[in-house]
């Protein structure tokens, strides 16, 4: 009698209206507690957005999604310039973002890694524990280890992938013109690209191989927003839930590369062991060897070595993708007249005809007009608000002396790449697409003139600078941009000098959510294979 008596009340308590009425309780709780964990930035700066207060921040996530990219250009143009840092709103439960002006760059990059980290900025934003399982250190020591001394080496293959998947995606007929999806045929060429520097032949032409791993790069992206709008209580349940994509994708890839990987580990031991056996220069490799001269056991399992090649995969792919449709779009879309695409075939093809068909590293680096134009791209037509990110995690915090604020432990710091990359006190017209604005700038300068020289070497692409922020900043500035470099231009030379591109009258324009951009995915060329 009274087990029933107990279950009617019960029943008569939860109704569906109460149950809904207490979730939503609980969704409001848990933001609340978030906030109340968040670090306080200082009062004494400046907001944009709608400012402090329960209605504001609300107000504030709401809009977020679509008015962060502007936001960010208000605070540049009101304090930035003014040499004050400003505060940004951000996605629920992530902290307000401390943007910093390019006057305070070196101060804000100087600052050691055991007070502003880089590493702890990138597992927060990417979620990195639910998303990669591992972080990203390893692997970025490999790269600054062993990619610049072997990048000669490199080369040949390179240029043989970059060739192949052009022809295998753009097709070689010389009869009928071709209406290609600018982003999938971009997709098909660097993921083959970039993973012959990666793992090698044959696993950067298995086709289940290289899908896989673009359906990890997307889910990062994809699941890093999603995960930024749900408090952090809820992370250890959403978290698995939205990467299970992730981990799929991640053990198709696996599945297909473990036999590969079991016997580069082999013949690496062979190796050891004084055997004559000749392995492959490629990421697989380098992490071995880097694992063994930090004498790292637990990295020298199939399973390890297959996840450290994930955050660089991400990073290479979509990022090469993203600067490639950028720079196509920017000269497809340029007037015909100003001639850009006819003087990149004729420097490229003169710079193939001395090095009898092969490009070198010094080649490559002469490519003056080819190299603005990408550059030019990247500065115009940025892929990110933000992309140098910093988080305190000093207990005592980090004080500013040019304005005396002081962000506690938990602070974001961030640098506005685009405010700096359109002001335009640095590039005059800094919205038009000038493909050889660097050109222009290199030639009033003289090479003879020391300060002079310096200035000229800081206009190439992979030079960066606290006015060139694409490839960040500092001394953790991507480690991979010299390879990314020569990627580019080498896709660039090929398909200009081997392919017509028709002109689009209007420029397709990348959209925003928060700060993550969305290519236009649609948008395509029209191309016709070249009768040379």
């Amino acid at each position: 009698m009274a087990v029933a008596l107990s279950s009617q009340v019960l029943e008569s308590l939860l109704t569906p209206g109460r149950l809904v009425l207490l979730s939503v309780l609980f969704v409001v709780i848990s933001f609340i507690v978030d906030i109340s964990r968040l670090p306080s930035c200082p009062d004494s700066l400046p907001r944009v957005g709608f400012g402090r207060g329960l209605v504001a921040s609300v107000k504030n996530w709401v809009y977020y999604v679509s008015r962060y990219n502007d936001w960010i250009a208000d605070g540049y143009e009101k304090y930035n310039k003014k040499g004050r840092a400003f505060v940004v709103p951000n996605s629920p439960s992530r902290p307000l973002e401390i943007v910093v002006p390019k006057s305070q760059t070196a101060w804000m990059l100087e600052q050691p890694d055991r007070v502003l980290s880089t590493k702890e900025a990138h597992r927060d934003s990417l979620f990195n524990d639910y998303q990669f399982g591992v972080d990203d250190q390893f692997p970025i020591r490999t790269i600054h280890k062993h990619l610049a001394r072997n990048i000669v080496n490199l080369l040949p293959g390179i240029q043989k992938e970059v060739h192949a998947s052009i022809d295998d995606v753009y097709g070689t007929d010389t009869e009928n013109w071709r209406t290609l999806n600018i982003w999938n045929s971009l997709i098909g060429i660097v993921s083959r690209v970039t993973n012959r520097m990666l793992v090698g032949d044959p696993l950067c032409h298995n086709e289940e191989f290289l899908k896989n791993q673009v359906a990890f790069a997307d889910a990062i992206v994809r699941n890093g927003l999603i995960m930024s709008f749900f408090p952090k209580v809820f992370h250890p349940i959403v978290g698995p839930l939205v990467t299970i994509t992730n981990r799929r994708a991640w053990r198709k890839t696996y599945e297909i590369g473990k036999p590969v990987i079991e016997q580069r580990l082999r013949d690496m031991g062979r190796i050891d062991s004084g055997a004559d056996v000749q392995v492959p220069e490629d990421m697989l490799t380098w992490l071995i060897r880097q694992a063994k001269a930090e004498g790292a056991a637990e990295e020298l399992s199939p399973v390890m070595l297959s996840k450290r090649l994930l955050p660089v995969e991400f990073a290479a792919i979509h990022t090469t993708v993203l600067t490639a449709s950028n720079v196509l779009l920017d000269l497809a879309s340029s007037d015909p007249s100003l001639g850009y695409i006819d003087a990149i075939r004729k420097e490229t093809s003169q710079a193939l005809r001395e090095g009898n068909g092969h490009w070198t590293k010094d080649s490559l680096a002469n490519l003056h007009l080819t190299d603005s134009a990408i550059k030019e791209s990247m500065r115009v037509s940025y892929f990110a608000r933000c992309l140098t990110h910093r988080k305190v995690i000093a207990p005592e915090g980090v004080t500013n002396p040019t304005e005396g604020w002081h962000a506690p432990e938990g602070s974001f710091l961030t640098l506005d790449l685009a405010g700096v990359h359109l002001d335009p006190e640095a590039f005059p017209e800094p919205e038009k697409y000038d493909a050889f604005r660097f050109v222009k700038l290199r030639e009033q300068l003289d090479p003879k003139n020391p300060e002079e020289a310096m200035k000229i070497k800081r206009l190439g692409m992979v030079t960066t600078s606290p006015e060139h922020l694409t490839f960040s900043h500092g001394r953790h500035a991507c480690p991979g941009r010299f390879f990314v470099a020569h990627e580019l231009k080498m896709i660039l030379a090929y398909l200009l000098n081997n392919y017509d591109i028709k002109h689009i009258e209007k420029r397709p324009q990348n959209d925003w959510v928060g700060a993550t951009v969305i290519p236009p995915m649609a948008a395509t060329l029209e191309v016709n294979r070249r009768k040379i």
